[in-house]
Formats: C-alpha cells, structure tokens, sequence
C-alpha cells in the first residue's frame, strides 16, 4: 500500500497539496468561535449539493409537473421528506453562517490589505450565492415561488432602453412560465453550482496565499531571516512554508489543534440543524413560507409578497425608494458597497480591538440596522415602516462614508507586534 501510494504522489502531489492546504496550514493559535463559520459554510455547501443532486432524481421541471412532484418526494419517495428538509433548512443555514462569516470579517479586518482579493472573491460567493437561492425558490412552483419571480425579474425592467427585452429573454417567455422554470432548474443545479465551487477553491487559494487573519488582526508570516534559530526551531511545518517564511510560535497546525475547534462547533450546529429539520422545518413560515404550500396561480395573488428572510434587507431598501429605478440602484449599490468596503476602511489597524469607540458603535450600529432592515423587508408593508426603512437606508449608506471620513484618522489602541500569550 505504501508503494502505491508512493506511486500516485509521484505523479499526483496529493498528500503534499493535503498537507499544505490542511493538515499542516499554519493557523493562528488564538482563533475563537468567530473563525468555525467558514469550515460550517464549507459543511452546508457539501450538504446542498448531495441532497440537491437526490432532489433532481424524482423533481419534474415543468409548470404543470414542478408542484406535484415535490409533493411526491415528500409523501412517496422513501426518506424524501428528510432530504427535502435538509435541502431547505441548509439554505438557510447556509446564509446564517455566511453572514456570520462576513460579520466576522468585518469585525477583524479581514478584507484589508493583504486581504483585498479574498473579501471580494468571498462577496463574489456570496452574490453567487443569492441568484443560486433565488432560482432554487423558484422550483417548488408554489404561490410565493411563482409571485416572489415575477416580482425580483420584474425589476430588471427599469433599466432604461435594454430593460423590456431583458426582462423577457430572463424569462425565456412574455410571461413567468415553464420555459422559466426550465431555464431557472439549468441555472440552479449545474452553472451556478460549478460557479459557486470555483469560487470557493479561488477563496481559499487566496486565503493560504496570504495567510489567515486572527482576533488580533496581527501578522503570523514574518519576512525570511527576521526570527531567531530558536524560534525557527519551535515549529516545524511543511517545507513548503519553512522555504518561504520564518514561521513563529504564534501559528499552530491546522489538524489537530483547529481541526477539533471545528468539530465540537460542528456538533452544536448539527444539533441545531436537526432540531429545525424535524421539529420546525417552515420556522413560522420564514424558511419556508405558508403561501409556498399551494400550486402558482397566475390568477391569485397572495395578499402579501416578500422574499425569503436572506433576502428581506435589500427588498427593504428597495421598497424604501419610490422610484423604481432608483430602488433597484439602490438595492445593488447596497451589495456593491460591501465589495468596496476594503477601500471605504482606510486605516492600518485592522482589529477591532484596538480600533476607536467610534468605529465599533458605527459597525454595531451597521449590524442593528441590516437585521431590522430584515424585519421591514419580510412583514407587510405600513406607513410607519417605510418611513422607517428610508431612515435605515440612509444609515446603512452612512456606514460606509462614515468608515471612510473616520479611518484616516482614527485614534487607535497600540497594536501587538505579535500575538499575545
């Protein structure tokens, strides 16, 4: 066995690319329960696509076949209720850790520099990640799946000159349609999928090319021949960092020593999630919406539409401009500012731990007003809640020029050279 395996990493490097990228990655020995959201993002991105690729076995893409056989596969197919479910509290769970991810990012500095191309290869996965959820919502052909797309596609329509025309080669028909719902299952289960999983392996290519961040925003790789023979000496890791940095004690492997934080966050989570999957899988219809139990009828129009709850905060935007065209540049320009953030924040301490007061109310403050914007977003429209979400438009815009008036300046904490003991 050792001589084959021996055979195949002579001519396919498995276990040294194994070792670089995971068993002997160097991480920073001060990771909290902030850094298990990528590893759980990664476990419900796996979970997605077993379960999607079971889904696709029994589901029938057509407008008069959609409905009926989800419905099949949770009354007739053997253990298909539990796959549904899985499928459908995993894209929510999916967005909770994603979101979760970025905060932390945001928290830690993680998307300045050197860390520019990994925030926006991780915001290009999470906007991958929003069309893929949007056309996968549409599949199961229920009411707020058919009304829910003639709302979002609708949109595109006020783009001056291009819009019409847009709008109906998206569809693929004058109107939502089958040919949609065709169109939207192609998307869904091949082209964005691969899509998303590029993204994913660029992202950590990216992250092991410039190394992890960590709660103190600190670097860990220091240039060659800044550390002492004794320090060299406290931790060995592969060659391949050993011939390109001088690696300190501040670093440990990343299996065991990260790999077992992962594990017991894992547990906790797979316990939450199973909970949600068998006892409260619709979660009071916000993962799964009551309208969404009866067949589209192009005829009836539910009495309230909105998006599913990841969506909620940029339809609130949306909804808080009274123009079209503006609500929908408005709701974009909010997903584009968070791809520029790394250049809004012009300071050079990246932890906020020793950032300014104000910066940590300004970020709080930004966390407080996306969750409300969600809350507006996802319950049926008042006047006092659009006054509201227009107030809270202008906050989350704030955030970011504020960031930028601010960080030049800021009055930080003396930062550690290296991680603390």
């Amino acid at each position: 066995m050792q001589a084959f395996l021996a055979w195949i990493e002579a001519r396919i490097p498995m276990m040294r690319v194994a070792n670089m990228h995971a068993i002997q990655y160097p991480a920073p020995r001060n990771m909290n329960f902030w850094y298990v959201f990528g590893f759980l993002a990664t476990i419900v991105l796996v979970n997605q696509i077993v379960t999607g690729i079971w889904l696709t076995m029994n589901f029938n893409p057509t407008a008069e076949g959609a409905f009926a056989s989800v419905e099949y596969i949770m009354r007739e197919i053997d253990y298909g209720w539990i796959i549904r479910y899985m499928h459908s509290t995993g894209a929510s769970a999916f967005f909770i850790v994603v979101y979760m991810h970025m905060f932390r990012g945001m928290i830690y500095g993680s998307y300045q520099k050197p860390r520019e191309l990994l925030w926006i290869f991780g915001m290009l996965i999470y906007l991958a990640l929003m069309a893929e959820a949007f056309m996968g919502y549409v599949l199961p052909w229920g009411q707020m799946s058919y009304w829910g797309a003639q709302v979002i596609v609708s949109l595109f329509s006020a783009i001056p000159v291009i819009g019409p025309d847009l709008v109906q080669w998206i569809q693929g028909d004058y109107v939502i349609s089958g040919a949609t719902l065709n169109r939207f299952f192609a998307l869904h289960v091949i082209a964005l999928p691969l899509v998303i999983v590029i993204l994913v392996f660029l992202h950590i290519i990216a992250l092991h090319e410039v190394g992890s961040n960590n709660p103190d925003g600190v670097a860990i790789k220091h240039k060659k021949g800044s550390l002492s023979e004794d320090e060299k000496t406290k931790f060995e890791i592969h060659e391949y960092y050993t011939s390109k940095y001088d690696i300190a004690d501040d670093v440990v492997p990343f299996f065991p020593h990260i790999v077992l934080k992962d594990l017991v966050a894992f547990c906790i989570f797979l316990a939450a999630f199973t909970y949600i999957m068998f006892f409260a899988p619709e979660m009071g219809g916000k993962f799964l919406e009551h309208p969404n139990f009866e067949i589209a009828n192009p005829l009836k129009t539910p009495a309230h539409i909105f998006p599913v709850w990841y969506f909620t905060p940029f339809y609130a935007i949306l909804k808080a401009v009274p123009d079209k065209l503006f609500g929908v540049i408005a709701m974009f320009g909010a997903i584009i500012f968070l791809f520029l953030l790394p250049w809004f924040d012009r300071g050079t301490v990246k932890s906020w731990r020793y950032r300014s007061g104000l910066h940590k109310l300004n970020l709080l403050v930004f966390a407080g007003v996306f969750i409300f914007l969600g809350y507006l977003g996802g319950t049926p429209q008042e006047n006092w809640k659009i006054t509201a979400s227009q107030i809270l438009t202008v906050m989350y815009f704030g955030f970011f020029i504020l960031l930028f008036i601010y960080s030049k300046n800021e009055t930080t904490k003396p930062v550690p050279a290296r991680i603390p003991k």
